[in-house]
């Protein structure tokens, strides 16, 4: 049976792997390659967007925020051409950058405010993972 998602900046072997209906690209198949049209699940690297982009406070090497080899880009642009959802750390720096709305923190989907999408905010601790995890979803079509 053929593909029907592809899940895209996922850990090798992980979750989204060994699925019949899941196209699932680690980095051995770097997803910015993706030229596919299968709706996407795209979970981006966020250590240069979130609250320590530059690094921590102890960090010999200070970090360009947003400085993610260009992953962030390429998946909103898989979500934007094929549908689906980018996941991120709630507060991340790359709604501002990409021109996304900020979700509102009691919940509930609203206008991403690109004419394209919609946003909202999450406690992944609701859906079963261990920690409160707050975050963003990205989504369309």
């Amino acid at each position: 049976m053929a593909k029907k998602i592809a899940a895209l900046f996922v850990q090798e072997n992980g979750p989204y792997y060994n699925h019949e209906f899941i196209d699932a690209y680690g980095i051995e198949r770097d997803a910015r390659k993706y030229s596919l049209r299968l709706p996407v699940i795209c979970h981006p690297p966020c250590e240069r967007w979130g609250s320590y982009w530059f690094g921590g406070p102890s960090a010999k090497i200070r970090r360009k925020m947003g400085d993610d080899s260009g992953c962030f880009k390429s998946a909103i642009a898989s979500v934007r051409k094929n549908g689906g959802v980018l996941e991120h750390p709630a507060r991340t720096h790359a709604w501002k950058e990409f021109g996304i709305n900020k979700p509102p923190i009691t919940g509930g989907w609203v206008d991403a405010g690109d004419g394209m999408g919609f946003t909202c905010h999450v406690e992944q601790g609701h859906y079963g993972h261990p920690a409160r995890k707050p975050t963003w979803l990205y989504a369309v079509n």
